[in-house]
């Protein structure tokens, strides 16, 4: 091939890029516009709803009046200890799996093929076992703690997969040094893995908490709908997701206060991706 049809073969092939480029971005611009307009009947009339009083005062009238303050309550008592329970058990067997099983082993290959079959199980049958195992076994009954467990127990897959690819990413990238250095395991992982792994691991977690909040099916068997502020975690209490349920297919009167927790739930999503990448953007700058 000659100078010149080189350049034009060069030329040609710019021109698609720069057609399949606008396609793409027209098609996303156009996915975007979708959601938004799908989303913004509910918010608007969320928003209108939002006031101080009405996140905080106590529910009435089923629910169809009053506020959501309990359900808020209810919300980050499960989310804390859902977290509080699967993030620690997620990091440990993540380290575990990437410092001491070679990544061709097959004992690893079983173990990824079984993650994957955990996190297909639907929410539903998490809900049957965390009210067989939790509420009935453990005499929890209907309470937040049965709850949190059983939200644990469905977002560990997804955590322990996520944190092992981020762990093992770097811990490919650093391992010849750590070697060189003469550190051990432990050491490498809580001094230099964990630490630089960060970025990923974070990632991981806000994916697990966002399908905690929105889960519905699992907490519908196990932390029951109560309506009242809860005085422990051995209380029924309802959460935000089963809330907009409830209302939506149940209570006369209640599209107001539902699009009003949707509305909140989109916003506590939001705050924690942002928060998530305040995080990320203020590690990677540190360690520059």
């Amino acid at each position: 091939m000659n100078v010149q049809a080189y350049v034009e073969a060069i030329g040609g092939s710019k021109k698609i890029d720069r057609l399949t480029s606008g396609v793409l971005v027209v098609a996303l611009l156009f996915m975007l516009i979708g959601v938004f307009l799908a989303f913004l009947p509910t918010v608007l009339i969320g928003i209108e709803a939002l006031s101080f009083d009405t996140l905080f005062r106590e529910l009435r009238t089923a629910g169809a009046e009053g506020g959501i303050g309990p359900v808020l309550v209810s919300t980050f008592y499960v989310i804390g200890l859902s977290c509080l329970f699967a993030v620690p058990f997620a990091l440990v067997v993540a380290a575990y799996l990437t410092q001491f099983i070679e990544r061709e082993s097959k004992l690893l290959t079983l173990f990824e093929r079984l993650l994957e079959f955990l996190a297909a199980v639907p929410s539903i049958v998490y809900g049957l076992v965390g009210n067989g195992l939790f509420c009935v076994t453990l005499g929890l009954g209907y309470s937040i703690l049965a709850g949190a467990l059983t939200l644990a127990l469905m977002i560990l897959p997804f955590l322990i997969k996520a944190f092992y690819e981020s762990l093992y990413v770097v811990s490919k990238k650093y391992r010849v040094h750590a070697v060189s250095l003469s550190l051990s395991r432990s050491r490498f992982v809580c001094s230099l893995l964990l630490p630089s792994a960060l970025p990923g691991l974070l990632i991981g977690f806000m994916l697990g908490l966002g399908r905690a909040l929105a889960e519905t099916a699992a907490l519908l068997f196990t932390s029951g709908y109560s309506m009242r502020y809860p005085a422990s975690v051995f209380d029924s209490g309802r959460v935000l997701s089963v809330h907009i349920y409830d209302l939506s297919m149940n209570v006369v009167g209640g599209e107001r206060l539902a699009s009003l927790s949707a509305t909140v739930l989109l916003l506590l999503v939001l705050f924690f991706g942002i928060t998530v990448n305040i995080i990320q953007s203020w590690w990677r700058v540190r360690n520059l």
